[in-house]
């Protein structure tokens, strides 16, 4: 892709760790150690991912007991409460994204394989500031999904 269309830098004040251990504080929560896993696996990169994805990596503490499905969804809806993390609906499936700590972004979504290819437009978030101007409309955020095939799928048609 090119630069014209990467995401900016956002700069944060705290780790993604530690915002969450004051969310939880905020509601007398605990920061569990299983907690700490998740939110660790979660932010060691930027991807896309639902809740089984996440279960796969952390594959080895739930085979030794020590995280449960359970606690894995509870964890990623208080993550996602946090604004640490934004759930999105696609096609029929959850799927978690950093929040935290990551620029506003649109998304590209291949309708065959489900690939998500982030984007950032500055045209865009001009055009969407002045249709909002135009009906006295105050933007509080917006997600768009451009909907397609991609390139590699296409290829494979």
């Amino acid at each position: 892709m090119s630069d014209e269309f990467s995401l900016p830098l956002v700069q944060v004040n705290l780790p993604p760790l530690e915002r969450f251990r004051q969310f939880l504080a905020a509601r007398q929560k605990r920061l569990t150690r299983q907690r700490q896993e998740i939110v660790q696996q979660v932010f060691s990169h930027h991807d896309h991912f639902d809740a089984d994805e996440l279960m796969t990596h952390l594959r080895g503490l739930l085979t030794r007991r020590k995280l449960s499905r359970p606690t894995i969804y509870r964890t990623l809806g208080e993550l996602v409460e946090a604004g640490l993390l934004r759930k999105m609906t696609l096609d029929g499936r959850s799927v978690y994204e950093h929040d935290y700590g990551y620029p506003s972004h649109d998304h590209l979504y291949c309708q065959s394989c489900n690939a998500l290819i982030e984007f950032y437009s500055d045209a865009l978030e001009e055009l969407r500031d002045a249709v909002a101007a135009q009906h006295d409309f105050t933007v509080l955020g917006h997600r768009m999904f451009v909907t397609g095939l991609c390139a590699k799928c296409r290829a494979r048609r």
